[in-house]
């Protein structure tokens, strides 16, 4: 039994030292970046005032190439979510940390993850390296004409979207159940920082569940409707929330909810269990 603990210990340093410690680290912060960007350019958008740039990471990346030294901040996010893909492949091949973490599903969800983050790294360095690329709706609709083209395209499409809308739905409940704190290792910490981490998770999952919801069930319509211009990105996706009963209001709370999230990772940067 004792010799059974000692080993569950070394591996349970081992997952959380090394390179791969580094590489979680840095692309958490690196999405916190993205998601802070991305909140306040659709919070601009509210209000009238965003400046001509689309509230999506090609948006989030101009604001930050604008910066001084935005040149190596673009490259910096770039490198950070190479290590956040990383991170994930580590997980769907050794493993993620927690009892449980070895488990099919654990293994299927990282490797889920490891192939979302090397598509967003890819547009990231892309971007550094001088590929404006179009926009984030532009992309979002050539990809489901493409994916529409396809044998049983329609339903392809119409699985993606689900599945996203599905992974919104989950993201959402998993923060409001407050799941996260299980991979939180905060014994230091005071009371009064973990209640504003736990805010942050919360209010910063559900803004995140609702895009990713939203989104996909414009691509399940899409998909219906046999229309691939009914799909659409973030950019167009946070717009459509100005068209609910809230109005624009609607899209200031996930605004800031984007926001919030971004702080969140910064915060899984400090805290979170690798």
């Amino acid at each position: 039994m004792g010799g059974e603990n000692a080993r569950k210990g070394v591996r349970a340093a081992s997952r959380g030292g090394g390179a791969r410690e580094v590489t979680a680290r840095c692309g958490l912060l690196a999405r916190g970046v993205l998601y802070v960007l991305v909140g306040m350019l659709a919070l601009r958008l509210a209000f009238g005032d965003a400046g001509g740039k689309e509230a999506d990471r090609q948006g989030a990346l101009q604001e930050l190439a604008g910066q001084p030294f935005g040149s190596v901040l673009v490259w910096a996010v770039g490198i950070g979510l190479v290590g956040m893909m990383l991170w994930h492949l580590s997980e769907a091949v050794f493993g993620a940390a927690g009892p449980d973490g070895g488990g099919p599903l654990k293994r299927l969800a990282a490797a889920g993850r490891t192939v979302f983050y090397a598509v967003v790294a890819f547009s990231v360095l892309a971007f550094a390296a001088g590929g404006g690329g179009h926009s984030g709706d532009q992309q979002s609709r050539d990809a489901t004409a493409r994916a529409m083209e396809l044998p049983a395209g329609q339903w392809l499409v119409g699985a993606a979207g689900l599945g996203i809308a599905i992974a919104g739905v989950v993201i959402a409940v998993q923060a409001a159940r407050r799941t996260f704190r299980k991979h939180l290792a905060m014994g230091g910490a005071p009371d009064s920082v973990r209640k504003a981490v736990g805010f942050l998770g919360v209010t910063g999952g559900l803004a995140q569940g609702a895009v990713f919801a939203a989104a996909g069930g414009f691509v399940v319509y899409a998909a219906v409707r046999y229309d691939p211009a009914q799909a659409k990105g973030v950019d167009d996706t946070l717009r459509s929330f100005t068209g609910t009963p809230a109005g624009p209001w609607l899209l200031v709370a996930v605004a800031v909810g984007l926001m919030l999230f971004g702080a969140f990772s910064w915060a899984l940067a400090r805290w979170r269990e690798v």
